[in-house]
């Protein structure tokens, strides 16, 4: 039995305890649905949440425990490295503006890190106030301690346990559909050959008229047995019926587009990696910095105790903004060298180079020492002078 599963079974017999549901300040129940299954289906989203994910994922984590931050860099859990780890929380943070973290651990010892996907979350609390979660997924119920649950939220207004839905995205959502919908149908319906049979015969049978429509589509239409060529006498004639269904209008699907683009904070140059380094920078400080650091805090106060925190114990999630940088200014950073400013092992990493021996000490040009050192050395020279005389 592997460790996940094993933890997981552990924690279904919490339900036996006395537990009530949660009402949280004002009287609300705490009892959420978690909305965007059917949105992760639209390509449209996808491609904002992947984006958003993708340069998470990036991040590294720093931590004063070694062994918490291998696990956080390489293997949070059985199932998913660090890129993983980091990729699928911020897609549930997006989904659903809240991601639930589960912490793992055999007493003191942390065994690993979670990412709980739900398909209903309920907040419990037992005689003495303490918080639980009761998660239902597709393999079962569990029981999570408040103290074992790391909670990221976004549009975090009316509820204390998770933030609000992504409802408002619903009406874009079917815009958008329908606008496919209306494309799809009119090629289906002007791809087809659409007409009326005139006949001069009067008083023709019904069963006359059914016969000779059906033996005109076989000969013309019919993918089998049809020939592509159709034959009427003197006594018909064919009239072409032209149909031109509405369909959507680029401006109004561009602009579709543009309001999901800001809701989720991306734009068609971010996605399609177009975006100029400048725009890379806003974007890293808009859309994924902020998430970093809510993430470092909230794994750093559910990790560590208050003690441990204030001895300076914490976990950071770090994705530096110089990568975003063109070449052309990774190159330059070269001229910081000497100056003490970076290592030319941190320039290598920069611009992809491997290190070199002695690179990790910093370099400084005599021109560039410290004031208090120059006025020393100004100093030395006049007592150099008088000793040479």
């Amino acid at each position: 039995m592997n460790p996940i599963k094993m933890l997981l079974s552990r924690v279904k017999g919490a339900g036996r305890r006395a537990l009530s549901r949660f009402r949280e300040m004002g009287g609300y129940t705490a009892v959420f649905r978690p909305f965007g299954r059917d949105a992760y289906r639209s390509d449209l989203v996808r491609a904002c949440i992947r984006t958003l994910a993708e340069q998470t994922a990036k991040a590294d984590p720093v931590c004063n425990n070694r062994q918490i931050e291998y696990m956080l860099r390489y293997r949070p859990n059985q199932y998913m490295s660090g890129k993983d780890f980091l990729y699928k929380v911020r897609t549930q943070y997006e989904l659903y503006n809240t991601a639930f973290i589960i912490i793992f651990r055999t007493g003191k010892q942390i065994n690993g890190f979670y990412p709980m996907a739900y398909t209903n979350m309920e907040a419990l609390e037992d005689p003495a106030g303490n918080i639980f979660i009761r998660f239902q997924t597709t393999k079962g119920t569990y029981i999570f301690s408040w103290d074992d649950i790391i909670v990221l939220r976004k549009d975090y207004s009316s509820g204390d346990i998770a933030g609000d839905s992504n409802e408002p995205l619903l009406q874009t959502l079917e815009m958008i559909q329908v606008s496919n919908d209306s494309i799809a149908n009119a090629v289906k319906s002007t791809a087809n050959l659409r007409g009326i049979i005139k006949t001069t015969k009067s008083m023709l049978d019904p069963k006359d008229l059914k016969e000779m429509r059906d033996q005109f589509v076989k000969d013309f239409m019919d993918p089998v047995s049809g020939t592509g060529v159709g034959a009427l006498d003197a006594s018909q004639e064919w009239e072409t019926v032209n149909l031109n269904p509405t369909i959507t209008n680029f401006s109004t699907m561009k602009e579709l587009r543009e309001n999901l683009y800001r809701y989720f904070g991306v734009n068609d140059d971010i996605i399609m990696s177009k975006a100029k380094p400048e725009e890379m920078q806003v974007f890293y400080e808009m859309q994924i910095e902020p998430f970093l650091i809510a993430l470092s805090r909230e794994m750093t106060s559910k990790v560590f105790s208050d003690r441990e925190i204030v001895y300076g114990n914490e976990i950071k999630f770090a994705s530096s903004s110089i990568q975003f940088m063109s070449m052309s200014d990774k190159l330059a950073l070269k001229d910081f060298i000497d100056r003490g400013a970076i290592t030319p092992n941190t320039w290598n990493d920069i611009v992809g180079l491997p290190h070199v021996e002695g690179g990790d000490e910093p370099i400084r040009r005599l021109d560039t020492a410290p004031v208090d050192q120059v006025a020393k050395s100004v100093e030395k020279e006049p007592e150099e002078e008088e000793d040479g005389e």
